[in-house]
Protein backbone atom coordinates (compact mmCIF):
# COMPACT_ATOMS: atom_id res chain seq x y z
CA UNK A 1 0.00 0.00 0.00
CA UNK A 2 3.07 2.51 0.88
CA UNK A 3 4.77 1.89 -2.50
CA UNK A 4 0.94 2.84 -4.23
CA UNK A 5 0.74 6.08 -1.95
CA UNK A 6 4.81 7.09 -3.25
CA UNK A 7 3.47 6.15 -6.92
CA UNK A 8 0.37 8.41 -6.48
CA UNK A 9 2.54 11.13 -4.98
CA UNK A 10 5.39 11.07 -8.01
CA UNK A 11 2.69 10.94 -10.46
CA UNK A 12 0.41 13.76 -9.13
CA UNK A 13 3.43 16.10 -7.72
CA UNK A 14 3.22 18.48 -10.99
CA UNK A 15 -0.34 19.49 -10.22
CA UNK A 16 -0.08 19.31 -6.80
CA UNK A 17 1.87 22.94 -4.78
CA UNK A 18 4.45 22.66 -1.88
CA UNK A 19 1.36 23.48 0.68
CA UNK A 20 -0.80 20.45 -0.45
CA UNK A 21 2.33 18.39 -1.18
CA UNK A 22 3.21 18.17 2.63
CA UNK A 23 -0.45 18.08 4.07
CA UNK A 24 -1.14 15.18 2.29
CA UNK A 25 2.55 13.21 2.86
CA UNK A 26 1.87 14.40 6.91
CA UNK A 27 -1.57 12.71 6.63
CA UNK A 28 -0.38 9.53 5.43
CA UNK A 29 2.43 9.00 7.47
CA UNK A 30 0.11 10.50 10.58
CA UNK A 31 -2.50 7.11 9.30
CA UNK A 32 0.86 5.39 9.11
CA UNK A 33 1.91 5.72 12.83
CA UNK A 34 -1.49 4.96 14.17
CA UNK A 35 -2.38 1.56 12.33
CA UNK A 36 1.49 0.54 13.32
CA UNK A 37 0.30 1.50 17.14
CA UNK A 38 -2.76 -0.54 16.52
CA UNK A 39 -1.04 -3.57 14.98
CA UNK A 40 1.85 -3.33 17.62
CA UNK A 41 -0.67 -3.64 20.83
CA UNK A 42 -2.49 -6.99 19.46
CA UNK A 43 0.78 -8.17 18.59
CA UNK A 44 1.82 -7.40 22.26
CA UNK A 45 -0.89 -9.04 23.55
CA UNK A 46 -0.41 -12.31 21.89
CA UNK A 47 3.09 -12.75 22.80
CA UNK A 48 2.06 -11.73 26.09
CA UNK A 49 -0.48 -14.37 26.80
CA UNK A 50 1.02 -17.17 24.70
CA UNK A 51 -2.27 -18.19 23.78
CA UNK A 52 -4.15 -15.92 21.03
CA UNK A 53 -6.95 -17.50 21.36
CA UNK A 54 -7.71 -16.48 24.26
CA UNK A 55 -7.78 -12.71 23.24
CA UNK A 56 -9.02 -10.54 26.31
CA UNK A 57 -9.48 -13.52 28.32
CA UNK A 58 -5.93 -14.16 28.82
CA UNK A 59 -4.41 -13.36 31.99
CA UNK A 60 -1.96 -11.13 30.71
CA UNK A 61 -3.41 -8.11 29.12
CA UNK A 62 -1.79 -5.15 27.84
CA UNK A 63 -1.63 -2.17 30.34
CA UNK A 64 -2.93 1.51 28.87
CA UNK A 65 -0.70 3.17 31.31
CA UNK A 66 2.93 3.39 31.00
CA UNK A 67 3.37 3.06 35.10
CA UNK A 68 1.87 -0.42 35.30
CA UNK A 69 3.79 -2.98 34.11
CA UNK A 70 2.53 -6.96 33.36
CA UNK A 71 4.64 -9.11 35.28
CA UNK A 72 6.11 -12.65 33.71
CA UNK A 73 6.75 -15.44 35.75
CA UNK A 74 10.30 -15.45 36.25
CA UNK A 75 13.06 -18.03 35.52
CA UNK A 76 13.19 -20.47 37.59
CA UNK A 77 16.68 -20.66 39.19
CA UNK A 78 16.58 -24.23 40.55
CA UNK A 79 18.51 -27.01 38.66
CA UNK A 80 16.36 -28.92 36.39
CA UNK A 81 14.63 -31.87 36.99
CA UNK A 82 12.58 -34.10 34.95
CA UNK A 83 8.86 -35.21 36.13
CA UNK A 84 5.72 -37.28 34.93
CA UNK A 85 2.32 -36.26 34.41
CA UNK A 86 -0.95 -38.62 35.76
CA UNK A 87 -2.35 -36.60 32.87
CA UNK A 88 -2.55 -33.19 31.53
CA UNK A 89 -6.02 -32.89 29.83
CA UNK A 90 -8.83 -33.78 32.05
CA UNK A 91 -13.07 -33.72 30.95
CA UNK A 92 -15.27 -32.72 33.30
CA UNK A 93 -18.15 -34.09 30.96
CA UNK A 94 -21.60 -32.17 31.39
CA UNK A 95 -21.74 -30.08 34.29
CA UNK A 96 -24.27 -27.40 35.26
CA UNK A 97 -23.82 -23.85 34.97
CA UNK A 98 -23.04 -22.50 37.65
CA UNK A 99 -21.22 -25.27 39.24
CA UNK A 100 -17.77 -24.95 40.95
CA UNK A 101 -15.74 -28.26 40.18
CA UNK A 102 -11.93 -29.18 40.69
CA UNK A 103 -9.33 -31.76 39.45
CA UNK A 104 -6.69 -32.86 40.87
CA UNK A 105 -3.78 -33.44 38.97
CA UNK A 106 -0.86 -35.86 40.36
CA UNK A 107 3.03 -34.91 39.50
CA UNK A 108 5.99 -37.33 39.71
CA UNK A 109 9.08 -35.67 40.15
CA UNK A 110 11.43 -38.21 37.99
CA UNK A 111 14.57 -36.62 38.16
CA UNK A 112 17.93 -36.24 40.28
CA UNK A 113 16.84 -32.38 41.72
CA UNK A 114 14.15 -31.35 44.04
CA UNK A 115 10.98 -29.91 42.30
CA UNK A 116 9.66 -26.73 42.87
CA UNK A 117 6.95 -25.19 41.69
CA UNK A 118 7.28 -21.50 41.06
CA UNK A 119 3.72 -20.28 39.89
CA UNK A 120 0.66 -21.98 38.01
CA UNK A 121 -1.32 -19.28 35.93
CA UNK A 122 -4.61 -20.11 34.44
CA UNK A 123 -5.98 -18.79 31.29
CA UNK A 124 -8.38 -17.00 32.58
CA UNK A 125 -10.35 -15.54 36.00
CA UNK A 126 -12.45 -18.46 35.87
CA UNK A 127 -10.10 -21.08 36.91
CA UNK A 128 -7.95 -21.04 40.27
CA UNK A 129 -4.87 -23.04 41.12
CA UNK A 130 -3.85 -24.62 44.09
CA UNK A 131 -0.51 -26.29 44.12
CA UNK A 132 2.40 -27.84 46.27
CA UNK A 133 4.28 -25.64 47.38
CA UNK A 134 7.56 -27.20 48.90
CA UNK A 135 10.12 -28.87 46.90
CA UNK A 136 9.12 -32.39 45.78
CA UNK A 137 12.41 -34.35 45.97
CA UNK A 138 12.98 -37.22 43.23
CA UNK A 139 10.56 -39.97 43.16
CA UNK A 140 8.09 -38.09 45.28
CA UNK A 141 4.48 -36.63 44.42
CA UNK A 142 2.80 -33.66 44.43
CA UNK A 143 -0.37 -32.07 43.45
CA UNK A 144 -2.06 -29.39 41.26
CA UNK A 145 -5.80 -28.63 41.60
CA UNK A 146 -7.84 -26.54 39.29
CA UNK A 147 -10.50 -25.10 40.47
CA UNK A 148 -13.36 -24.38 38.43
CA UNK A 149 -16.27 -21.90 38.07
CA UNK A 150 -18.58 -22.90 35.12
CA UNK A 151 -21.36 -19.40 36.01
CA UNK A 152 -20.41 -17.37 33.25
CA UNK A 153 -20.22 -20.46 30.59
CA UNK A 154 -22.65 -22.44 28.57
CA UNK A 155 -21.79 -25.92 25.93
CA UNK A 156 -18.26 -27.05 25.45
CA UNK A 157 -15.44 -25.03 26.91
CA UNK A 158 -11.48 -25.37 27.25
CA UNK A 159 -9.66 -23.89 29.52
CA UNK A 160 -6.09 -24.31 30.31
CA UNK A 161 -3.36 -23.43 33.12
CA UNK A 162 -0.18 -22.82 32.58
CA UNK A 163 3.13 -25.03 35.07
CA UNK A 164 6.10 -22.88 35.84
CA UNK A 165 8.77 -25.45 37.58
CA UNK A 166 12.39 -26.01 37.06
CA UNK A 167 12.03 -28.01 34.32
CA UNK A 168 13.34 -28.10 31.04
CA UNK A 169 9.69 -27.71 29.16
CA UNK A 170 8.43 -24.94 31.34
CA UNK A 171 5.64 -24.17 31.19
CA UNK A 172 3.96 -26.92 31.23
CA UNK A 173 0.20 -26.21 30.03
CA UNK A 174 -2.38 -28.05 32.06
CA UNK A 175 -5.97 -28.34 30.41
CA UNK A 176 -9.66 -29.35 30.99
CA UNK A 177 -12.69 -29.63 29.30
CA UNK A 178 -16.06 -28.93 30.39
CA UNK A 179 -19.96 -28.92 28.36
CA UNK A 180 -22.06 -26.37 30.38
CA UNK A 181 -25.65 -27.40 30.76
CA UNK A 182 -28.00 -24.67 31.37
Amino acid sequence: MKSMICEYILRNMKNMNKKALSIFVLSIIGMGLVSCKKENKAQEQVILSGHPKDGIDSAAQISSSPAEEVKMPAQSTQPSTTIALSESNFDFGKIKKGDKVEHEYEITNTGKNPLVISEVKPGCGCTAPDFTKEPIMPGKKGKITLHFDSTNFEGNVQKYADVFANVDDAPIQLTFTANIQP
